[in-house]
């Protein structure tokens, strides 16, 4: 059904997805890569869960459903997949040292297959439509000549532009999945559409901290009174019969 929807947005169905396009859910678009996405969220959430004691029942039920969905994600391969991993590992050996460590590189780690979990694609950003987060606006400049004095942060300056430029890793984005594919991995998850479990893993690692924070594995303070989960119990709401009426 959920799939159906993405096609009846789309007004001209090709082999890929377009980033952006509608996909018949209102104000859901089109991932970019929701692959990447999902491995790093996955990896993100099961790194988590291990904060969280082994018999926890929340950490036994997330990791075995992050496990399994992390297990479909990752089996799908785009088209001139082996040769962009290819590439992709020549410049990890490029930058070996600064580069998987450093915070301005996307790479955020490999898998057992050698596929890299990419925490962002680097796409150009709208400053403008972005939320200011509280931070200050720098005075501007003044012009004309400046003094001995006023030239002194201009070396401190030079050396922060140096270090931004060794920082900057030039990466290839990761290659899109086919519509074919997309929607073969939409029907094995069994969860909607790709985007929407995209916000199901971006929901679950935030839950991650909220119930690591609560310590959810610890017992009641107060013991729940005899029979109040008797409700859930099986047959116990709706029994399968009814007696007969009394005459």
């Amino acid at each position: 059904m959920r799939a159906t929807l993405r096609l009846f947005a789309s007004v001209q169905p090709g082999r890929f997805l377009e980033a952006g396009n509608p996909t018949g859910l209102t104000g859901l678009l089109t991932h970019p890569a929701p692959r990447s996405t999902l491995l790093f969220l996955y990896t993100q959430t099961l790194e988590k869960l291990k904060a969280l004691p082994e018999h926890s029942v929340y950490r036994q039920s997330t990791e075995a459903l992050t496990k399994h969905r992390y297990s479909i994600v990752e089996s799908f391969k785009a088209p001139g997949y082996e040769e962009w991993r290819k590439k992709a590992q020549e410049t990890v050996q490029k930058y070996q040292g600064g580069g998987m460590e450093n915070s301005e590189s996307p790479i955020r780690g490999i898998t057992n297959d050698g596929s890299f979990i990419v925490s962002r694609l680097g796409l150009d950003l709208d400053e403008r439509m972005m939320e200011w987060d509280g931070e200050k606006v720098s005075d501007g400049t003044l012009e004309g000549t400046r003094t001995a004095k006023e030239r002194t942060n201009q070396r401190f300056l030079a050396q922060d532009a140096q270090e931004m430029n060794f920082k900057q890793l030039n990466w290839e984005p990761e290659p899109s999945l086919e519509a074919s594919q997309i929607l073969e991995m939409e029907n094995k998850i069994g969860a909607g559409l790709i985007e929407e479990v995209i916000q199901m893993a971006e929901g679950e690692l935030k839950l991650v901290d909220v119930m690591t924070e609560s310590k959810v594995w610890e017992e009641l303070e107060e013991e729940a009174p005899e029979g109040q989960w008797e409700y859930f119990s099986r047959d116990q709401h709706a029994p399968g019969t009814q007696e007969p009426a009394n005459k």
